[in-house]
């Protein structure tokens, strides 16, 4: 395991002069942010990107994420040449040498947080999730959008989109996802480059839409769609707890049927055993890149929620410390079985 952080870029208040601070961070996350969805990258701006990257002392460990536009995920006519947008990108970023790209396959919206700033007891502000709280969206004004996220919906274009998947179910979306795979990832295979799909955020149906990549049997059926090394996962504690070529840590406390609140990465903190899921990594061979995922807004921070700097520098540090602890330790392969479940 190597440690990597998050990275959005020039206008990131969290800076690389900063995160080289972060001691045992070797590489960078991070993306064209600002190319729309569907079109390629621009091989002179994703080379100036790296370059800085590069300069700063890094490596440029993944990218997270190239948007997968919504017309492939409809099964729309466009989809060829869309995807073949996709293949442009992912040729040039192998050609950067960048080993790993994040992406998912969720329909209209990504990760999901119905709280941007709940606050906890010790005065910190997180994210949060109740499923109950999505009634309160009115989504006839359309959704801005969370931190991350390739697009941002006006009224009348979500509502598009919504009436688009009321007759797509989810073999549908498992089709389309099939359809995809089988043309990117051969490509991907030759140029170096292993695709990670990030579990759905989270793992349900919100507003009706299909959500597929939702728990341990829907990754085994997502290697075997195109069963070639190339095609594997991103290893995300918070969605859910294969193949796996990137790895999120972060940790949420449950507090109910579909209710959960991000917490600080230690275990006694939340809901989730992170000694044991970082033991299945290591027993699995896992040797790729981790990264601390959303922390808190801690010490005043001021930021793009989730992704401040001081609290998923504390995770980082402690990812590494039980990494670290288990280095000594024998590798037991049942313990995989076991912290999964």
């Amino acid at each position: 395991m190597y440690m990597t952080f998050r990275w959005f870029g020039s206008a990131d208040p969290v800076t690389l002069p900063y995160i080289r601070q972060i001691p045992g961070v070797e590489g960078i996350v991070s993306a064209l942010h600002e190319v729309p969805a569907g079109e390629p990258w621009p091989k002179d701006a994703l080379t100036r990107h790296a370059e800085k990257i590069d300069a700063a002392g890094f490596r440029f460990s993944v990218v997270e994420s190239v948007p997968v536009h919504e017309d492939i995920k409809l099964g729309r006519p466009t989809r060829d040449r869309l995807i073949d947008h996709y293949c442009l990108t992912i040729r040039r970023i192998g050609e950067l040498g960048i080993p790993v790209l994040c992406y998912n396959f969720m329909p209209v919206f990504d990760w999901m947080r119905t709280t941007l700033d709940r606050r906890l007891d010790d005065g910190s502000f997180t994210l949060a999730y109740d499923h109950a709280d999505l009634g309160r969206f009115d989504l006839a004004r359309g959704l801005a959008g969370l931190p991350a996220w390739a697009s941002a919906y006006e009224g009348p274009e979500l509502a598009a989109l919504l009436a688009a998947y009321r007759d797509v179910h989810e073999e549908q979306l498992w089709e389309h996802l099939g359809y995809f795979l089988e043309r990117i990832v051969p490509v991907a295979a030759e140029v170096g480059v292993k695709l990670a799909i990030h579990p759905d955020d989270p793992p349900w149906s919100i507003f009706g839409l299909p959500r597929i990549i939702t728990d341990a049997a829907a990754l085994a059926r997502l290697v075997a769609l195109v069963d070639h090394n190339a095609n594997g996962v991103t290893f995300c504690t918070g969605s859910f707890g294969a193949r796996v070529h990137f790895a999120h840590c972060r940790n949420v406390r449950v507090t109910g049927d579909r209710r959960f609140y991000e917490t600080p990465h230690p275990s006694r903190f939340g809901s989730v055993d992170m000694p044991n899921v970082l033991r299945a990594l290591r027993d699995v061979g896992f040797s790729g890149p981790m990264r601390p995922d959303h922390g808190r807004m801690i010490w005043g921070e001021a930021g793009r929620p989730g992704y401040g700097l001081y609290d998923r520098a504390l995770g980082a540090m402690y990812l590494q410390g039980l990494w670290e602890a288990l280095a000594d330790e024998p590798v037991a392969p049942q313990s995989f079985a076991r912290a999964s479940r």
